[in-house]
């Protein structure tokens, strides 16, 4: 009987390590992920090219020295609907706010887009990074990131890791490797594909950068 149990928990503890194998490989698999920036150049890109720039192989928005008159955005042209996208960003300077669009469309004759947001930033003391904000559609926080988790992996002044998956209704977020959102959305109404666009908040002078943009389709 012993012999028989310990068979069974060695078969147990394999496919357990299995599993786990298999997620962490997946989580980290570049299979299939097309890269959206070549590090050099953003003439693919949509925006204002006044705010935005690249150096060293890194798209950023906004200023150390100057205010950030409103809010801009520099997107793909292309429209994506079921993805991953990953991306490493990071956030500097007074004003402490800034996020990667997607599902979104911009808003005709204005500098404002609609759509998903995956928040970068402070509100207050709280750190947003990683929750899931409605742009210019419900204005809200649709799911926000647990602190404790994130605050363990965070990067304050560096660069921190973001991956974001949608497929149909479901948007997952995870910022270095910590879940932030899984979120079911309940309306129907609302489109499922759209650009993806980078953000650098209007308000006090900061720098949003991104790097190593790819992003995998799902059939």
């Amino acid at each position: 009987m012993f012999k028989h149990l310990s068979i069974l928990l060695a078969v147990t503890l394999l496919l357990v390590s299995y599993m786990v194998c298999s997620v962490t490989a997946d989580e980290n698999a570049e299979d299939d992920f097309v890269s959206l920036f070549d590090g050099k150049s953003i003439e693919s890109w949509h925006g204002n090219k006044d705010i935005f720039r690249v150096e060293n192989g890194t798209i950023i928005g906004g200023s150390l020295k100057e205010k950030i008159p409103h809010n801009e955005f520099l997107s793909t042209s292309r429209k994506y609907g079921d993805f991953e996208l990953r991306l490493q960003a990071k956030l500097i300077g007074e004003g402490r706010n800034a996020g990667v669009q997607f599902r979104t469309k911009r808003i005709p004759d204005h500098y404002e887009v609609i759509g998903y947001q995956c928040d970068m930033g402070l509100m207050g003391e709280k750190n947003i990074w990683g929750s899931l904000y409605d742009e210019s559609r419900r204005r809200k926080f649709l799911a926000e990131a647990k602190q404790a988790p994130l605050l363990k992996k965070f990067n304050a002044n560096g660069w921190n890791d973001l991956r974001i998956v949608c497929q149909g209704p479901r948007i997952q977020i995870w910022v270095n490797g910590v879940q932030t959102v899984n979120y079911l959305e309940q309306d129907d109404q609302i489109e499922r594909d759209g650009i993806i666009a980078l953000q650098i908040h209007g308000g006090a002078p900061a720098e949003a950068s991104y790097r190593h943009i790819r992003i995998k389709e799902f059939k």
